[in-house]
């Protein structure tokens, strides 16, 4: 290594040595710094500790005389209010003080006029007891005086008080006893009178309020066609539509040489109505198939349904009845395709609602309830099934079934005297039946039935021994019976109309109710020659 190589060394092993030094000075006074520095915030520290003492001195004192100033102000309150308070007593114990005062005068004024009231009644009884004494010696005076009056009249009459007075009373009794039967016809006449012609005004009236459709329907329905091809259709191959028409609906199809013309028959009326809809359906659209048959039925079953649970809500909403059971209301909507004698049901039910309601009112009782009864009186004949009891009795169990009233089941089981009827509902749902299926136009028979069941009556009334003439008038409502007074006397025509009665009830069927007039007449012929 040459010279100037070491003197190279020299200068940096120089400077070397100064950074070290620098080095350990700075980190010296870093050391030094750091010692003053905590020993100043050691100061610091001290410093502002003192102050915070200082200052939570001063605060301490501050809120110590506030502090004591509150208390002050609340103790100045509690001594005001009790001086308050002390003072509302202390005019209360005045007030009361005032009152007993007053008190105390009024007891005194009341004293003091209790002591003249006193002196006063003593006084009146004092008199009271003179007027007694006088009043005793009078008594005394007229009884003597009675004594010998009495003494007297019997010494005159030759009987005593006691006989006098049975005789008198028995003589007052006879008089009391005759007027008052004799005033006791007048009434029960007048009354009869006023009674028979306040009921046909009541009855005549009802009647007249109510405004009737008298329109009637056939037993069977006919099916328009517009041509007979269409019944080859209806029939198909082999027969099969028809078959499957019937086997859906229980609906027997006619189909004859009738021209243009399906009849429909059955005995149930829904059915009836179910078939002609659904045969409608299918000849409108073409397809007539089986399966398209039983599809359409079902659609048209289910519609027929709606409609009828529709109808009786529109027939409970137009009568203002409300609170029907549901069932109630759908057996009213089946009633629509019911007929009795070519009477609609329904329109029959409505008609007798009416009537009931308007008669009720006009006899001051319950027009609701008397609507409802004649609205319900006939659901016996429209049931879901068909039990063996009458329909009356039918409808009071289905009623009694869906809760309604004892009164209202009352009248529907009464209206055709199969149970005894007691409310006044049931004989005017009795009377306002018959006046709507009594009235003209209402119903309607085949003549060749009608004509028989007349004849039916006359001769079931001439079996009877005694009979000598029968006579079925006023459409068969009435029978004429016209009986020997050689062979039946009095007593036996009375058991006699009893007994075609009850036969009639029970051998034949009729619309309403007949009405059985049993004739015994005694005729005595004598000649002048």
């Amino acid at each position: 290594m040459g010279p100037r190589d070491g003197a190279y060394f020299f200068n940096i092993q120089y400077i070397m040595d100064n950074i070290v030094t620098v080095v350990i000075v700075g980190v010296a006074c870093l050391i030094v710094g750091a010692v003053v520095m905590l020993l100043v915030q050691k100061s610091m520290a001290r410093s502002r500790a003192k102050l915070i003492l200082e200052e939570a001195a001063r605060d301490a004192e501050t809120l110590k005389k506030e502090k004591l100033m509150e208390a002050r102000e609340e103790e100045l309150k509690i001594k005001n209010e009790a001086e308050r308070q002390a003072n509302q007593r202390l005019s209360k114990v005045q007030s009361v003080e005032a009152k007993l005062k007053q008190r105390e005068l009024q007891l005194n004024q009341q004293q003091s006029e209790n002591q003249r009231t006193r002196n006063e009644l003593e006084t009146t009884r004092t008199n009271l007891e003179a007027q007694q004494t006088m009043l005793d010696a009078k008594k005394e005076e007229v009884d003597r005086l009675k004594r010998s009056a009495q003494d007297t009249l019997e010494h005159i009459s030759g009987l005593s008080s006691e006989e006098a007075k049975e005789k008198l009373i028995e003589s007052l009794k006879d008089e009391a006893k005759t007027a008052a039967a004799s005033y006791i016809n007048d009434i029960m006449d007048e009354a009869k009178m006023t009674a028979n012609k306040e009921a046909k005004r009541i009855v005549v009236q009802s009647i007249q309020r109510v405004a009737t459709e008298t329109a009637i329907e056939n037993s069977v329905t006919v099916f328009h066609i517009d041509s007979d091809e269409i019944k080859g259709r209806i029939i198909g191959r082999e027969g099969r539509n028809i078959r499957a028409l019937e086997a859906a609906t229980g609906i027997e199809i006619i189909v004859d040489d009738t021209p243009e013309a399906i009849v429909l028959s059955g005995f149930d009326p829904v059915r009836r109505e179910i078939a002609r809809l659904a045969l409608h359906q299918l000849v409108a659209d073409g397809r007539i198939h089986p399966a398209r048959i039983e599809e359409v039925v079902n659609k048209v079953r289910k519609q027929i349904e709606e409609e009828i649970v529709e109808t009786g809500k529109r027939t409970a909403i137009d009568l203002g009845i409300h609170g029907l059971h549901p069932d109630l209301i759908r057996l009213i909507g089946k009633m629509k395709y019911r007929s009795s004698y070519g009477q609609n049901l329904l329109q029959h039910a409505r008609e007798t609602a009416n009537l009931c309601a308007i008669m009720a009112s006009e006899l001051g009782l319950n027009p609701k309830k008397a609507r409802r009864a004649g609205l319900l009186h006939d659901i016996g004949k429209v049931p879901d099934e068909e039990p063996e009891l009458p329909h009356a009795l039918l409808g009071m169990k289905l009623a009694e079934k869906y809760k309604e009233k004892p009164e209202i089941c009352n009248a529907i089981g009464a209206h055709h005297d199969e149970i005894e009827q007691t409310t006044l509902l049931a004989p005017i749902v009795q009377v306002c039946d018959a006046i709507s299926g009594a009235r003209p136009g209402a119903r309607r028979e085949i003549v060749e039935a009608y004509i028989k069941r007349l004849n039916d009556l006359e001769q079931l009334a001439l079996s009877y021994p005694g009979v000598i003439k029968t006579y079925a008038i006023q459409a068969g409502r009435e029978l004429r019976v016209i009986v020997g007074a050689d062979k039946i006397d009095d007593v036996e025509t009375e058991s006699l109309s009893a007994e075609i009665a009850r036969r009639i009830q029970d051998e034949m069927t009729y619309p309403g109710q007949v009405k059985i007039t049993v004739i015994r007449e005694t005729r005595a012929v004598s000649f002048a020659k």
